[in-house]
């Protein structure tokens, strides 16, 4: 080896080290953990998060209450008649309630765990450690989530109540928490991404809750704006009852040809499917289709049914023959049993998972551009 090879060997390069390809995404469960807990202890240590699970309990269970009192009241008067049982009605009833507030409480818990820390000057002690950014993150998502959950464990004793009463299958309980731990994981990931994209933590909740509001608000809305769009007046056979019908039960339909206005629900029901409870009521699975059971005492069931046949679309010929209602065409039965549930989870699992990588994305140092005013350290 010449004296020149010698020199090029033990020359220092001048090209910089490159980081290593988990610099960014790379996860442990220690990592995680650690900023997890860190999370959790401060939340622990807020009298506020304490306050709110207690008022929480105390209105969950005071709601349960009072309606189990009114369904009870009005179910034994000789005017509503006999129910077989009120456990379906009340199970729906408390299970949209913890749905509804869960959605409530849920944004305020992540919207504020990137920027808050900034502002706090305690995020950058986080960067600087061996944690990736996507430890950073799922830690605190994992926070979050935990944090919503106890809300949900709070609400338990309720929906077992609803359950002892009867009338609702003990796998719709677990269904109903499953499917409601997976929506709040996926407003938690939502809010995480605000959170890393705005520099006010108020300006991170109001987008959070506006992202929550157009899944269950603005979804019917625009359903029911595109109703008339949808809606044709066309040519098609209609099965009714013969014009001489005098009321007996055994008859035989016609089937005519009649100009009738048809709205085809197949092109929109997508837009009911994105509404978080249409997702609850759809996957709790409280009882079998049957169009016409005589179970009016099943919210959950009689939504899902509902945005079912509007998946299915309209039946041709129209069934106006209301002789004989177990008479159900067999194409929009089985149409109807193709569940909504996965297409509304999805993309709200989507829209999580979106917050989730932008909240990584944000977090990695060293930052090029940060908003006027933004705290470093």
């Amino acid at each position: 080896m010449t004296m020149s090879e010698v020199e090029l060997e033990h020359e220092p390069s001048t090209t910089p080290p490159k980081a290593p390809r988990s610099a960014t995404w790379g996860l442990t469960w220690h990592g995680v953990r650690t900023v997890a807990v860190l999370e959790l202890r401060q939340r622990v240590r807020s009298t506020r998060w304490i306050v709110a699970l207690i008022v929480w309990f105390v209105v969950v269970g005071g709601i349960t209450l009072l309606t189990s009192g009114a369904i009870s009241a009005l179910s034994s008067g000789e005017a509503f008649g006999a129910r077989p049982s009120n456990g379906p009605l009340l199970f729906g009833a408390v299970t949209f309630l913890v749905l509804g507030l869960g959605l409530l409480v849920t944004p305020t818990l992540a919207s504020t765990g990137i920027n808050g820390d900034r502002n706090a000057g305690t995020l950058a002690t986080l960067q600087v450690t061996l944690l990736t950014p996507a430890e950073i993150a799922a830690g605190k998502l994992l926070a979050a989530w935990a944090a919503a959950c106890a809300f949900l464990v709070a609400s338990l004793p309720f929906l077992g109540i609803a359950l002892a009463l009867g009338g609702t299958p003990g796998t719709a309980l677990l269904r109903v928490i499953i499917l409601i731990a997976v929506l709040l994981a996926a407003v938690c990931g939502i809010g995480l991404g605000f959170s890393a994209l705005t520099a006010r933590t108020a300006g991170s909740t109001v987008l959070t809750f506006l992202t929550v509001a157009a899944l269950t608000l603005l979804t019917p809305i625009l359903f029911g704006l595109t109703y008339p769009s949808i809606s044709r007046t066309q040519t098609v056979e209609v099965s009714t009852v013969p014009q001489d019908w005098t009321g007996e039960v055994d008859v035989e339909c016609e089937v005519s040809v009649q100009q009738r206005t048809v709205a085809h629900t197949e092109r929109t029901w997508w837009l009911l499917g994105l509404n978080p409870f249409v997702v609850l009521a759809d996957g709790a699975g409280t009882t079998e289709y049957t169009r016409f059971s005589g179970n009016d005492n099943d919210p959950l069931g009689a939504i899902r049914d509902g945005v079912r046949e509007l998946r299915a679309g309209p039946a041709i010929p129209l069934d106006e023959c209301w002789t004989d209602q177990t008479s159900v065409d067999d194409r929009i039965e089985a149409a109807s049993r193709t569940p909504v549930w996965p297409w509304g989870l999805a993309v709200t699992v989507l829209l999580g998972a979106g917050g989730f990588v932008v909240a990584v994305r944000r977090l990695h140092v060293p930052t090029r551009t940060l908003a006027r005013g933004t705290r470093v350290a």
